[in-house]
């Protein structure tokens, strides 16, 4: 059972037990709604637990800030960060932009001056969910209208007309307190504005969660200011080709086609509880309980049911253009960073290993948004790149963000010369001699093949 941070009851101050343990099981919700076997009384109950989850889009995400805040935060007040890490970042962040253009050709900011922000994990929570608020509103837009399953058939039935009720409420609830939940967790270990790739438009300011890059850094006894040189030039090099405007359009435009593709169906909801035949009394309201309990208990197993078939379409485009985004800047940075950082490979194995080795929470959002930033993305990602720069070096890859047009598809990802060949770029064919020598012995043989 996937375990998600989630609280008992909506609230300022957070999700957290006598002990200040977080880890709540999602199940642990459910435990009381219909003591009284009154099926009005569970739907009553059911709806004030969720208190302002139910009342639209933006109040749900107003709730799931002070969920997420209350977690990155550890359920403690943080301390302010020291004004003295202000001015080291902004010093790095001077000859990362400078490093950066050089590398890239790309511009590092727009609309203005690129800055830098050191800063706790709830001010990193907070600047996120405002960022991200336009897609988490569309999504749980999405799954409170009508959907796939139209109703479950109830009918004249109370009690089925109590769960149709109930399965075309719970979804937007559930998006809206996880995704609080999950980014709270985010919160907890990010590093930087872009630990997960998604453009921020209108912002120049770039953002370093101190408290997680020193406590990283401790664990892997990193010297501290070389790491910090590494992170400000990764958040640089994210930011140069997340700010290209049709690079950000196409990702918002396939962030939004994503999730606006997601499914209010409530017979796939209803499937989990086949194995349980209430009866017209309610008389068996704790196996309905216990049902509800083990179908809550996995959210990420209630979103997969949700992902339709226009979903599953576009997953190939994103994680093509999402490939390219982090393969790139991977080969930036090692192209920058071994003339910078002595400590270089040390610091980069770590970092890239740390990227890949997240938990199924800090997985959740990345999935609800259609993003899987896993290690065989990253190592398509790279491939790709590699293979552009082996064939036609830097001057081929530059053509890589010039338009929309010469964005890889998802057959391109996997194979960098059709991508040259798209651009119209020459490039030599380099053939192994041993696969020469095959290929000559086939022809002289070809009845023993």
């Amino acid at each position: 059972m996937l375990h998600v941070t989630t609280m008992h009851g909506v609230s300022n101050s957070g999700p957290f037990d006598d002990e200040g343990n977080d880890d709540f099981d999602f199940s642990s919700l459910f435990g009381g709604l219909g003591a009284s076997g009154d099926p009005n009384a569970m739907m009553a109950n059911f709806m004030q637990m969720f208190g302002g989850f139910g009342g639209g889009a933006g109040g749900g995400l107003d709730n799931a800030m002070n969920i997420a805040v209350s977690i990155a935060a550890g359920g403690q007040t943080e301390s302010n960060v020291d004004p003295m890490d202000r001015m080291a970042l902004e010093q790095l962040i001077r000859v990362a932009e400078l490093q950066i253009a050089n590398a890239t050709g790309l511009r590092t900011s727009t609309g203005g001056p690129l800055t830098i922000a050191p800063v706790t994990r709830s001010d990193w929570v907070r600047h996120s969910m405002q960022a991200y608020k336009p897609i988490l509103e569309q999504m749980a837009a999405a799954m409170a209208s009508p959907g796939l399953g139209d109703d479950l058939g109830g009918g004249n039935d109370p009690q089925l007309a109590m769960f149709e009720q109930l399965f075309s409420s719970i979804r937007p609830m559930m998006v809206n307190m996880t995704t609080g939940s999950m980014i709270g967790h985010i919160g907890n270990r990010a590093i930087g504005t872009y630990d997960l790739p998604i453009p921020r438009p209108g912002s120049n300011e770039l953002l370093v969660v101190v408290p997680n890059l020193d406590a990283f850094g401790e664990e892997w006894s990193l010297d501290k200011d070389e790491l910090r040189m590494w992170i400000v030039l990764s958040e640089v090099a994210h930011h140069a080709v997340l700010s290209i405007p049709h690079v950000a359009q196409q990702i918002s435009q396939l962030l939004g086609r994503y999730t606006n593709a997601f499914r209010n169906d409530p017979g796939a909801i209803a499937g989990s509880l086949e194995d349980f035949e209430p009866t017209g009394d309610m008389s068996d309201l704790a196996g309905l309980q216990s049902q509800l309990q083990g179908m809550f208990g996995d959210p990420s197993a209630l979103i997969g049911s949700m992902r339709s078939p226009e979903q599953q379409e576009l997953l190939p485009e994103i994680a093509a253009l999402m490939a390219a985004i982090v393969g790139y800047v991977d080969h930036i940075m090692d192209s920058v960073g071994t003339t910078m950082i002595s400590s270089y490979s040390q610091l980069t194995e770590a970092l890239r290993r740390r990227r890949v080795t997240t938990s199924e929470s800090d997985r959740f959002v990345e999935r609800l948004l259609g993003l899987e930033l896993d290690q065989p993305l990253y190592d398509r990602g790279r491939a790709f790149i590699d293979g552009i720069v082996e064939r036609a070096g830097d001057e081929g890859l530059s053509k890589l963000w010039e338009s929309l047009e010469t964005l890889p598809t998802p057959n391109e990802i996997g194979s960098p010369g059709l991508w040259l060949s798209r651009m119209g770029i020459d490039f030599d064919v380099e053939i192994d001699p041993a696969d020469l020598a095959g290929l000559d012995e086939f022809l002289q043989n070809p009845e023993e093949e």
